[in-house]
């Protein structure tokens, strides 16, 4: 049988653990690569991994999608401060039948992308300490699990269905571990409960995770970010047990020290993706009546870092 051919947008910390291992198991893997496109082609992809080290040379790498054929499921794993770029990147890989699975941090970005190509996106929420420590080498020091769900543009469950299970299988297959979720709104909105407070106070606060967790104050602000984060998914129908404000601080007591990617993004002058992880909550809460008045204030904080940022050429 045939396997699936998926394409790489964004061979960084995610794009490049995850095509790394689809490629390992005998999947066909086109990486779209810009500035480190020289460095793959020459010195091959390499990636430190719990999961055990790669190095591969044998890559089927592209500096340009007019090059690139279709694949059955293309991965968007760019920061959504690069979507901008998806209406030029996305059409001639997905072409009339291809699935994109976005593997972007945030709420809203699928319906973003279906108003591109239409109803044929599902998204993951990457749940991995993964870092692009230079041109073709990542380091993927802790979990790597991804909560997959099937997307619908009325906004409803998908519930688990067959493109999802079989894209599951195949990541699965790669020695990915994959949590199939029923409801990917309700999984986003449960990945926002460590986005927001560690993602935003890591930058803010110049700190690793085990720092913010270890001081009582900075894991007070957190569990009321969380609380707030609740109530907010609370508003737009989607309920998250209070148990897992628990769960989401033993996870983060239990990792290894890390810098978030939104600490690592500000450290690089690179831009940050306030609009998906901050903005488009708040904005949704608005909508449904509920002020998110903490998520707010580390949104005001962080556009302030952001707009400050040198220009990028």
């Amino acid at each position: 049988m045939t396997k699936r051919s998926y394409a790489i947008l964004g061979t960084g910390a995610i794009g490049g653990l995850y095509g790394a291992r689809l490629h390992a198991a005998g999947f066909p893997v086109r990486f779209l690569l810009h500035r480190d496109y020289e460095q793959v082609r020459d010195r091959g992809l390499r990636v430190d991994s719990i999961w055990g080290d790669l190095h591969l040379h044998d890559l089927d790498i592209y500096p340009s999608v007019a090059q690139m054929p279709p694949a059955d499921v293309t991965i968007v794993a760019l920061k959504t401060t690069q979507n901008s770029l998806l209406p030029t990147l996305l059409p001639p890989l997905v072409g009339d039948r291809g699935l994109v699975l976005v593997l972007q941090n945030g709420l809203g970005v699928e319906a973003e992308i279906a108003r591109m190509i239409g109803d044929r996106v599902l998204g993951g929420l990457c749940f991995t300490c993964s870092n692009k420590i230079a041109p073709g080498h990542i380091d993927h020091l802790d979990e790597g699990k991804i909560a997959l769900g099937d997307f619908r543009p009325d906004g409803q469950p998908s519930g688990i269905t067959d493109r999802l299970a079989a894209i599951a299988s195949d990541l699965e297959t790669a020695g990915i571990p994959i949590d199939r979720q029923a409801d990917l709104i309700l999984a986003r909105w449960k990945k926002l409960m460590w986005n927001i407070p560690f993602n935003g106070l890591s930058a803010i606060l110049d700190a690793k995770t085990d720092a913010l967790v270890a001081d009582p104050a900075i894991r007070t602000l957190a569990i009321e970010l969380m609380h707030e984060i609740r109530a907010a998914a609370a508003a737009t129908n989607r309920h998250i047990p209070a148990e897992f404000i628990d769960t989401m601080l033993t996870t983060t007591d239990a990792m290894r020290p890390y810098l978030t990617s939104m600490k690592l993004d500000l450290d690089h002058d690179r831009p940050l993706e306030v609009e998906a992880i901050f903005g488009n909550p708040i904005r949704t809460a608005q909508a449904s009546g509920v002020a998110m008045p903490q998520t707010l204030t580390l949104y005001r904080q962080l556009k302030f870092l952001d707009d400050r940022r040198p220009c990028q050429v």
